[in-house]
C-alpha cells in the first residue's frame, strides 16, 4: 500500500474525531445519530463505487442486498424459539452462544439468535444470492447486470412489503442491540451515541483501507483493464468474468453488513430500505463523487446522505437525487470533484460559435 494511503486514512479518522468534538462544543450531539446512519449508507456506496468505477458494472439492486442483510438479522434476532429450548439442537446452539435469551417488550423471556450469528447468516445468504445472480449474468457483455439487479431489487421490495412475516408495510421493530465486543454495542440508545458514531466510521475507515489496498494490487490493475477494454483484457489472459463476479459479490457483502448494523442501530427496518429509489440514490452518489474515485464518493456520500437524513430535501428527496444523476451525466460524467469548468466553458463556447 502506498504511504499516502495511510495518510488519507489517518486524515479521515482525524476528521471524524474533529466532527464529534465540534458537535460536543456546539451542543449538537444529536447530529451524531444522522452521522452514524450516514456512515452505514456510505459503506454501501463505496462498495458500489468499486463495482461501477473499477469493474465497469452498474447495479440497481444494492438496496435489495442491504434489505437482505437487515431483514435477515431482524427476523433471526426477534423470532422467539423458547418453545424449542428443550431440544438437543437448541441445547447445542445455546452452548455455542448462537442462541441467547433476552427480555421481550412485555418483560417476558424469549430465546432468539445472537446478533453475531444472525450477521453471519445474513452475509452468507447475500453471497449465495449474489453468486446466483452474477454467475449467469456477468458472462455477458453490456449492462445486463443493471437489468438483472433491477429485477432482483423489485422482487425483494415486493416480498418485504407484502409479507406479514417481514412486517409488511410496517417493517420489523424491537430489533435488539448488537453486542460486538465487551463494552462495544451497536445501539441507537442516546447514552451510546458517541460510541456508535465511532463504531460506524471506524467500519468505514476499515472498508476504505481494504478497498484502497485492493485497487492498488494486481486485482485492481485487472479491474481497470476490464473497465478500459474488456476484449483486450480477455486476450491478455485476464479472467474477466471471475473478476467481475467477485467484485460484484464483495460489493453486496458491504451492502449486507451495512444493512445488519443499521438495523440494529435503528432498532428496526422498513420496506423503504429495499426500494428501487434507494438503489438509484446510491448510483447517483457514486456518479457525483466520481465513478473511479473512492475518496470523492465517500465525501459526497457523507454530505448528501447527511443533508437527506436531516430533512433538507423535504418531500422532494427522491426527485433531488434523480435530478442530481441527470445533471452529472450531462455535464460532469467523471464526477463533481473532477469537474473541469474551463473545459465545459470552451465546449459551450465552441458549440455556440459553430451555430
Amino acid at each position: 500500500m502506498k504511504p499516502g494511503r495511510h495518510t488519507h486514512i489517518l486524515t479521515l479518522l482525524a476528521t471524524v474525531a474533529a466532527v464529534q468534538l465540534l458537535t460536543l462544543a456546539t451542543s449538537k450531539g444529536f447530529y451524531l445519530t444522522q452521522l452514524t446512519m450516514t456512515a452505514y449508507y456510505s459503506l454501501i456506496i463505496i462498495g458500489l463505487c468499486l463495482l461501477m468505477g473499477y469493474a465497469g458494472q452498474i447495479s440497481l439492486g444494492h438496496a435489495g442486498f442491504f434489505a437482505i442483510g437487515g431483514y435477515t438479522s431482524a427476523v433471526l434476532t426477534t423470532v422467539d424459539l423458547s418453545a424449542y429450548k428443550g431440544s438437543a439442537l437448541a441445547g447445542i446452539l445455546i452452548k455455542l452462544s448462537l442462541l441467547t435469551g433476552r427480555q421481550d417488550l412485555y418483560g417476558g423471556q424469549m430465546l432468539s439468535f445472537h446478533p453475531w450469528a444472525a450477521c453471519v447468516v445474513a452475509v452468507l445468504l447475500t453471497v449465495t444470492i449474489a453468486y446466483a445472480i452474477g454467475v449467469p449474468v456477468l458472462k455477458l457483455k453490456g449492462h445486463y447486470l443493471a437489468m438483472a439487479t433491477l429485477g432482483f431489487g423489485t422482487i425483494i421490495y415486493s416480498v418485504v412489503l407484502g409479507t406479514q412475516k417481514f412486517g409488511a408495510a410496517d417493517g420489523i421493530s424491537s430489533v435488539p442491540a448488537f453486542p460486538l465486543l465487551p463494552g462495544l454495542t451497536v445501539s441507537g440508545a442516546p447514552g451510546l451515541r458517541v460510541q456508535n458514531y465511532y463504531i460506524a466510521w471506524g467500519l468505514v475507515a476499515a472498508a476504505m483501507l481494504l478497498l484502497l489496498n485492493l485497487i492498488d494490487s494486481r486485482v485492481g490493475r485487472a479491474l481497470r483493464s476490464i473497465h478500459g477494454a474488456e476484449d483486450a483484457a480477455n486476450a491478455m489472459g485476464v479472467d474477466t468474468s471471475a473478476y467481475k463476479l467477485n467484485t460484484f459479490v464483495l460489493s453486496t457483502v458491504f451492502a449486507a453488513v451495512a444493512g445488519v448494523f443499521l438495523t440494529h442501530f435503528n432498532g428496526g427496518i422498513g420496506p423503504s430500505e429495499a426500494s428501487i429509489m434507494k438503489s438509484v440514490r446510491y448510483v447517483a452518489i457514486v456518479a457525483v463523487g466520481g465513478m473511479a474515485s473512492l475518496w470523492g464518493t465517500l465525501i459526497m456520500s457523507a454530505v448528501l446522505n447527511f443533508l437527506s437524513l436531516r430533512g433538507y430535501f423535504g418531500s422532494l428527496d427522491d426527485a433531488v437525487f434523480g435530478g442530481i444523476l441527470i445533471v452529472i451525466m450531462l455535464f460532469s460524467p467523471e464526477g463533481i470533484l473532477q469537474f473541469d469548468a474551463k473545459a465545459m466553458m470552451k465546449k459551450l463556447i465552441g458549440k455556440q460559435g459553430g451555430t
